[in-house]
Order: structure tokens, then sequence, then C-alpha cells
């Protein structure tokens, strides 16, 4: 229930800023445009919060934190009085219009600079991309990719954090194949040809790296707890942090896998644990809850984590920057969100990316409760993304979203005369019916992700 609460607000939180800046792009070119704004709202239905400014304009702080909108004045949909007329929306020029209209999704992009820039200048944290193990009979093992290599480079694109990794092998998505440059322990350089003929995400839950059969280094778990969850199986049957598991049913655990493996194939089972607690070994009867896991599955839930060993000198590394190469990097780092979008959608179009990988509210609430959790440059980074992919979004064709406004005024640009009202109400109304269902669909693979 505190993960619950903890997730809603950091959602509440991360999307009001972002609808803030998205739609305070409209509200300030409208405004540099001549046009008249009668509200500015933050969320929808009752109004929490409201007052006026000097133009008149209603500022608004709603009850439904889902989105926000400005309303300006418009005679397609308001009674203008005529010494007003030049005032409203649609009494201005089609490139006025374009501009109002593309300025949402563009405050999200120029948003999203601004973060990445301050997040670089307070130092990122990454860990460097070393293969920890590769899959059996996977691509990467196909390729001569080995555990200890460290990816220097894939493709075009120099690596050095495994989201480098993650969103060049992404943007390979379609081609035949990829040249990934590796260097091993004693600094010599190879470069592996990484078979991609054929290779899809369809598979949920499953990270590109993953799926190609590369698992990251990560410093192993041991069996001693770190951390009991309250009220769970590990908590009720008496384990004790600091608690080293020795055996389970009378087999020998060797590592954290074989006992989560154990565990996930256990639920309301008991299982009976040998654990050493300081100089005594104790003999404790636990039965895992049931859980519904994310296939759907029933599994086996403990509630413990392990002691994990430290990094490697040298795995973990912080990089700071000025303001400038922030900036700089920043506006890189945008731009490279922004076409990895569109390569995303396009790829999800083509099937190269299965739909189960939507994620809608559920999923960006989940996000957000996690990287508030991880700290200030981690909630940056997820604020930059869905900033990014908020604008991408706005952008599509669909005529109840930005890029569906922007496609019927560059219509009119090349017509010299509006799209008629009829086409543009059907269009509405197609629109409208394809993001509910698009939602519907992005908010039952959310909780079909959840575990209960």
């Amino acid at each position: 229930m505190v993960d619950f609460f903890w997730n809603l607000g950091s959602f509440i939180l991360a999307l009001g800023i972002l609808v803030t800046v998205h739609e305070y792009g409209h509200f300030w070119v409208a405004r540099k445009a001549g046009v008249k704004v009668l509200r500015f709202s933050i969320g929808f239905g009752k109004p929490l919060l409201t007052w006026h400014d000097k133009y008149g304009t209603q500022f608004v702080v709603a009850a439904i934190p889902l989105g926000g909108y400005v309303k300006m004045l418009d005679e397609r949909v308001d009674d203008v009085p005529a010494k007003e007329r030049h005032l409203s929306f649609n009494a201005k020029s089609v490139h006025a219009r374009i501009a109002i209209v593309a300025a949402g999704p563009m405050a999200n992009f120029l948003f999203a600079i601004v973060v990445l820039a301050v997040m670089y200048m307070v130092g990122v944290q990454s860990v460097k991309p070393v293969v920890g193990s590769v899959v059996e009979g996977s691509r990467a093992e196909q390729a001569g990719i080995m555990p200890s290599q460290h990816i220097t480079k894939i493709g075009d694109d120099d690596i050095t954090t495994w989201q480098d990794a993650t969103f060049a092998l992404m943007s390979s998505l379609g081609e035949q194949s990829v040249a990934v440059t590796v260097r091993d322990e004693q600094f010599q350089t190879r470069v592996k040809t990484l078979d991609l003929a054929g290779w899809k995400l369809d598979q949920q839950d499953v990270p590109p790296l993953r799926s190609l059969g590369i698992v990251p280094f990560r410093p192993q778990a041991t069996l001693t707890i770190a951390a009991i969850t309250a009220n769970s199986a590990a908590e009720q049957a008496g384990l004790h942090v600091n608690d080293m598991i020795l055996t389970v049913n009378d087999e020998k655990i060797s590592d954290w896998q074989q006992l989560v493996h154990l565990i996930t194939q256990s639920a309301n089972k008991s299982l009976q644990f040998s654990v050493k607690r300081q100089d005594s070994i104790k003999i404790i009867t636990v039965t895992p809850q049931a859980r519904i896991g994310a296939q759907g599955t029933q599994q086996g839930f403990l509630g413990v984590a392990p002691v994990v060993e430290p990094w490697p000198e040298g795995y973990i590394e912080t990089r700071h920057y000025g303001p400038l190469d922030s900036m700089v990097r920043g506006t890189q780092e945008t731009w490279r969100l922004i076409t990895l979008s569109f390569d995303m959608i396009g790829n999800l179009i083509t099937g190269q990316i299965s739909v189960k990988n939507l994620s809608g509210p559920v999923g960006i609430a989940v996000g957000a409760g996690t990287s508030v959790s991880y700290g200030f440059v981690a909630f940056l980074s997820f604020l930059a993304l869905i900033s990014v992919n908020l604008g991408v979004f706005n952008l599509l064709p669909l005529p109840v979203l930005d890029g569906g406004h922007l496609m019927y005024y560059i219509i009119e640009l090349f017509r010299k005369k509006p799209v008629s009202e009829k086409t543009q109400e059907f269009g509405f109304k197609v629109g409208a019916l394809l993001l509910i269902f698009l939602t519907c669909f992005a908010l039952f693979n959310d909780v079909s992700r959840l575990s209960f």
C-alpha cells in the first residue's frame, strides 16, 4: 500500500510538471501571436484552485491530474464579439496556428534538453558496459561475444553505458546485422558481427540486451539476507537480517539464483530452511506466499533481499560536465531520444516490436515511483524520457492530438483553404476511438505486469 501511494504521488508530480510545460508552450506562443487565452487548466474536472491574471485568463488546477488544456478564443466554438474577432485563434494566419499547435511538443523537447543539462551538471553515475554472461545458443554467443568483454562500440555509436548499448541496439532493429566492438581483459580490441536477421522485441518485459543473449555484469548476490519485507513469508517465519541460507529441504544452496528458482516454484508449499545465525545453525520452516507473476502464472514470494558483493574498482563512473558541455550533451541526448521514439513507433507498426511492450499510466506511475526512490538524478532522467515521449506522441497525426491539427493546417497551407468541418469532425471521432483503444490496450499491458 505504501508503494501504491508513493508511485501515485510520483506519477502526479511527474505528469503535473510535464503537462504544465506542454500547455505553457501553447499558451506562450498563443499570447505572442495575439490570441486571447480564456483558460489554462492543469487537470480535468472540478477546479481545486483558480485565479485570473491581468489579461483575463483563468488559471485552473483541477481534480483529475491526467492532462490539461489551453482554451483560446475561437469563433468556431464561441460567440465572439466583433471587437475581439482579431483576438480569436481561427482569425490568425495558418502559419501562426501551426506555431501555436507545434509549441506544445517543442516545449517538451526543450524541457528535456534543460533537464538533461542539469543532470549532467549534477553528475551522472553509470556502470561500465562489461558483459557478465552470455546465454547459451543466443545470437551473442554465435557472434563470439564472451563474458568479461567490455563493449566499446555498436555500429557507429560509441558506447560508454548500458543505456547507450540498449539505444544503439534498438536503433538497429530491422537491420540484418550490426558490428559490435569489444575489448577484453588484455585490452585487445575485436569487432564481432551480431546477426539481427529476424530479431524482434516480441516478448513482454524482455530487455533488448537479454533477448540477444547479453547479460550485463553485476556483482554477485551472496546467500546472506540484507533486508526483509514487512509482513512477508520470511518475516512471518522468523528469518532475520544477516542470516546465511545454507540448505532448503536438505538441498545445498550454492547461489542466489538457485534459491530464487526454488522459491518461485514453491508457492504455498512449506520449505525447511537451514540458516547460519551468528555462531549457530537454525532450522526454520518457511511457506512462500503466492503471487501472480508477469506471465500470469502463480509464483512463490519470500520477501528477502541479499547482501551483494561490492562493484570492482573502475566499474562505476561518475561524470560531471560544465554548463556549455551539459547543454550540448542534453541537446544530443534529446535528439537521440526523439529519433529513437519515432523509430520505435515505426517498429510497432511493422511488428518488429510487440504491442505487448506498450505502456500506459500505470507503467508510468511505477517508473516515476522507482526513479524517485533512486534519487534526484534518476528522476531527472525519467522526466526527460517521458517529456520526449509526450512530445513525440502528441506529434502523431491523430486528429485529437497536436499532430492531427498540424496535419489539417499543413493541408490548408497547400490547398489555400481550410479542410472542411465535416472532414475534421469525422477525423476527430476516428482519432478519439483510436486513442481510447491505445490507452485501454496500454493499461491492460500495465495491469498484466503487476504482481498481486
